[in-house]
């Protein structure tokens, strides 16, 4: 998808924030340069739902299918995204052009450096086999988090591919506050999947994706993460993978990011994805 025809789908958003405004949080019609210059910064991503006519591109749950040689997960397992039926330019990202990507994610907040899932690469026509999925390192008799694993959603996903504006304030933009909680409403995304784009979670200032940069790097200084490999803490070597709302029992106002470095991205990674969970009830 062009970035004209981004932009193009956002021209809702663009009359709410000259035109019109958003009385609801007394914010006044905001300037026309202003807010296109804002749009420029459109980013595709795929957004998976529950619902919609898009093609069927994962699901949410199912059998867990692992490579036979792969390790047992370390977190939840949350869902597959069949990369090859997502459609052409969906993102922006240098993604494998088939083959699954298996997300695994723990809501549970940690001290500020643990990371909170993790991302599994499965390329095409890989000897696979069903694994337990209870078998990840969690919270042996913790009844109230086993009750929010059990809550995560289940299902196939259809896949869109969506235009997508920054979450966070980006400098020389005296009215990013404004324009973010616009496009907020006017993006009205929720217990969504997302590959590429934004970061996006409640308290996004700073930029979400440096978060996860900055909290890999103290993770891997302190030998709980990365090996012995080189981390930036650069949030502009970092690219976001992939993002969920929950919008589930028991964790409501929880957001996850999936961040991986470029090039990691481009090898082909995986194993170097970083995860951080932000909630706000």
């Amino acid at each position: 998808m062009t970035a004209e025809e981004l932009r193009e789908m956002l021209a809702a958003f663009r009359t709410r924030a000259v035109d019109e405004g958003y009385p609801w949080e007394d914010i006044d019609p905001l300037p026309a340069e202003e807010v296109d210059r804002w749009i420029g910064h459109v980013r595709p991503c795929a957004v998976l739902t529950g619902g919609g006519d898009g093609p069927v591109a994962g699901r949410f749950g199912g059998p867990l299918l692992l490579p036979v040689e792969a390790p047992d997960p370390e977190y939840p397992y949350l869902a597959s995204v069949d990369l090859a039926a997502l459609p052409k330019d969906a993102t922006d990202l240098p993604l494998p052009s088939d083959g699954r990507l298996l997300l695994f994610a723990s809501l549970d907040e940690t001290d500020g450096d643990g990371n909170c899932g993790q991302a599994v690469y499965v390329p095409a026509g890989t000897p696979v086999e069903e694994r337990d999925k209870n078998t990840w390192s969690g919270y042996p008799g913790d009844d109230y988090d086993q009750k929010v694993v059990e809550s995560y959603p289940q299902g196939e996903l259809r896949v869109s591919t969506e235009p997508d504006l920054p979450y966070h304030p980006l400098p020389g933009f005296p009215h990013a506050d404004e324009l973010i909680t616009v496009w907020c409403d006017a993006a009205d995304r929720s217990g969504h999947l997302q590959v590429g784009g934004y970061a996006d979670q409640e308290d996004s200032d700073p930029d979400p994706l440096e978060r996860v940069a900055t909290r890999a790097v103290r993770a891997a200084e302190r030998g709980r993460w990365g090996g012995d490999e080189p981390v930036s803490g650069a949030v502009e070597d970092w690219v976001l993978l992939a993002h969920w709302n929950p919008a589930i029992t028991y964790r409501e106002g929880a957001d996850v990011q999936w961040g991986i470095q470029r090039a990691d991205l481009e090898a082909r990674r995986f194993d170097r994805t970083f995860s951080t969970v932000y909630r706000n009830p």
